[in-house]
């Protein structure tokens, strides 16, 4: 099972939550520990996570992760709402890279994704969730390229497959029945004209006989 099913079944599953997006991350810069709590855990891997209640009205959170080495388990170390988020900071938005920021009422912080692309995907969810479900004021989001707040957004693509598939196959029908109709007119005007022959036919029969 890999990491991020994990969290999700370990951590948010028991709370009637379900995962929308996680990243695994590391600081940029270092984070300045009291000299009492130096010490005791060791090295970890932390994930910052995005997550939706399943009961209505639907409440996001966004919650940092924590695996220590040497154990299996993840713990849940902070945790936020949706509407304590001020700003996301894409750091550049002009190209692709891992680095980016998020700022909260109550907390800053300084991340490097695992790659440029997990970054991008994990932005382009949280936007779209924030503007879904963001009740007080939407968080804003700077320095991140447009793909990721706009119409190329992963989180559109399948519903534009979808659309694209509905198009092509409206077109397609439309396109079969003119061909149908263009069909019928053809068999409308050969009837017509068989109808025409026979009807002159009958006529010289008749001035024949006579």
């Amino acid at each position: 099972m890999s990491a991020k099913l994990a969290i999700n079944k370990e951590v948010f599953v028991p709370h009637d939550e379900k995962m929308l997006a996680a990243v695994q991350v590391k600081r940029r810069t270092k984070k300045k520990i009291p000299f009492l709590a130096t010490g005791g855990q060791g090295d970890y891997m932390t994930f910052i996570c995005v997550s939706v209640t399943n009961k209505k009205p639907s409440h996001v959170s966004i919650t940092k992760v924590k695996q220590f080495q040497g154990s299996s388990v993840f713990v849940k170390r902070s945790q936020w709402t949706v509407d304590q988020l001020r700003q996301v900071n894409g750091i550049d938005p002009n190209k692709d890279c891992p680095e980016f920021d998020l700022m909260f009422d109550n907390a800053f912080d300084q991340w490097v994704a695992g790659s440029a692309g997990e970054k991008c995907t994990f932005i382009q969810i949280l936007h779209h969730t924030c503007q879904r479900y963001s009740s007080v004021r939407k968080p804003e989001f700077v320095n991140c390229q447009a793909k990721l707040l706009g119409g190329n957004s992963i989180l559109h693509s399948a519903a534009d497959s979808v659309t694209s598939a509905v198009q092509k196959a409206s077109q397609a029908l439309n396109e079969r029945g003119e061909r149908l109709g263009r069909a019928e007119d053809r068999t409308a005007d050969m009837m017509n004209s068989a109808e025409q022959f026979a009807v002159t036919a009958h006529k010289l029969a008749m001035k024949h006989k006579c």
